[in-house]
C-alpha cells in the first residue's frame, strides 16, 4: 500500500519530510527543464542549474533516507530474524544488536558528516556562491535523526517490524 503525505496515519516528521522532498524535486525538475528548454532552443542555458539540482538531489535523498526510518522503509535482511521469532528471547537479543549497530553506524556517519561539514565552511560552490559545508550537512543531520530514532527504539525495546516480508529465502 502506497502512502501519500495526506495519508493521516503517517507522523508530522514524515509528513514534512514529504513535502521537503517534493519541494526539492519540483524545484530540480524545474530548473532542469527551463535549462534544457534554453540550452537547445536558443543556445544558451543557465549555469546555476546544475549546481541547484546537485544541492536539492543531495538533501532530497537524505531527507528520504530519514523519513523511511520510522516506517521500516529501508532494506532489512529479515531472514535471521523471522527465524528467531518463534524464540522471544533471541528475537529480543537480535533486536537490541541491530538497533546498537544502527546507532553506532549512525554516529560514525555523523562524525565523518560533521567533519565534512567544517572542512566546506571555507568553501563556496563555484556557481551559486553558497558554502560547500551545505552538501555534507544533511548527511549529518540524516544520521542524527535515525541516531536518535534508533537509541530510543533501543530504550522503549520496540520489537522489529518483519511485517514486509518476513520470508527465509
Amino acid at each position: 500500500m502506497t502512502q501519500t503525505s495526506d495519508h493521516p496515519g503517517l507522523s508530522r516528521f514524515q509528513r514534512l519530510s514529504h513535502h521537503l522532498m517534493a519541494a526539492c524535486l519540483g524545484v530540480m525538475a524545474i530548473a532542469v527543464f527551463i535549462n534544457v528548454v534554453l540550452r537547445y532552443g536558443f543556445g544558451s542555458g543557465v549555469a546555476a542549474s546544475e549546481e541547484l539540482s546537485r544541492l536539492l538531489f543531495v538533501w532530497m535523498v537524505f531527507i528520504g533516507a530519514a523519513a523511511a526510518y520510522p516506517g521500516g522503509e529501508h532494506m532489512a535482511f529479515t531472514s535471521l530474524a523471522g527465524l528467531l521469532k518463534a524464540r522471544p528471547r533471541a528475537f529480543a537479543a537480535l533486536t537490541a544488536v541491530i538497533r546498537l549497530l544502527t546507532v553506532c553506524a549512525s554516529a560514525m556517519l555523523a562524525w565523518g558528516a560533521w567533519q565534512q561539514v567544517v572542512v566546506g565552511l571555507d568553501s563556496h560552490s563555484v556557481v551559486l556562491g553558497y558554502s560547500s559545508s551545505l552538501l555534507p550537512l544533511p548527511a549529518f543531520l540524516c544520521s542524527l535523526a535515525i541516531g536518535v530514532m534508533a537509541l530510543v527504539e533501543l530504550i522503549r525495546r520496540t520489537p522489529l517490524d518483519l511485517g514486509h516480508g518476513a520470508e527465509v529465502e
